[in-house]
């Protein structure tokens, strides 16, 4: 090695030493470490990282709902849509949070709350993707349907290429018997997924 090369060696570690000093005995970012814990499934001590921020003064409104959020991961339904609702409070313009508090109520089996939730959302976004599709799953879990067969359809024809409104759709058609079109619509779902398991499967065995 020559003196250069040695040189450059010695000044790279020593640039190195000096980047990774203040990390070494600096506190973990509580975002970045609630983000790491929620991935590895460690939720509850992921919220215990940001509740003191979604409490603390000044608002912040994400932290709320990303509290809300957590709990809901953790099952704890009735405190995460509490918990939407006042992020609610503190901003009742946003349509992401009313998204959220569908969360937990479909997830309570409260099929016609979450419904009403969406609708409102509805209202001011009439074409928002994900408040359609949760009412879609609502109108499932209640079998409603001649509602989800019209419904699907409405929204398919806004966005054509999706593949899982074709699958709402045809599952009421096959619902309604009406399984010609169900078959046409499953079809349309593999030209999008090819493979996809449950339209193979009604392609297959229906006649």
């Amino acid at each position: 090695m020559t003196t250069l090369q040695r040189l450059l060696a010695k000044t790279a570690v020593a640039m190195a030493a000096l980047l990774l000093a203040p990390l070494a005995g600096a506190q973990p970012d509580p975002w970045s470490e609630s983000y790491r814990l929620e991935y590895v499934g460690k939720y509850a001590d992921a919220l215990s990282l940001i509740e003191p921020i979604a409490n603390r003064q000044p608002v912040n409104e994400f932290a709320i709902m990303r509290t809300a959020w957590l709990l809901h991961l953790q099952g704890k339904y009735a405190e995460s849509e509490k918990r939407y609702q006042r992020a609610a409070e503190v901003n009742p313009r946003s349509l992401e949070t009313r998204l959220g508090i569908m969360l937990p109520q479909m997830a309570l089996y409260r099929w016609n709350d979450a419904i009403q939730t969406g609708r409102k959302v509805l209202a001011e976004s009439p074409w928002n993707y994900t408040a359609h599709v949760r009412i879609m799953v609502c109108e499932e879990a209640l079998s409603r349907w001649e509602d989800l067969s019209k419904h699907a359809a409405e929204v398919s024809a806004r966005y054509p290429a999706d593949a899982t409104l074709l699958v709402y759709w045809a599952r009421a058609e096959a619902a309604l018997k009406r399984s010609r079109k169900a078959k046409e619509l499953y079809a349309q779902v593999l030209e999008r997924v090819p493979g996809h398991i449950e339209a193979s499967t009604y392609v297959r065995h229906v006649p």
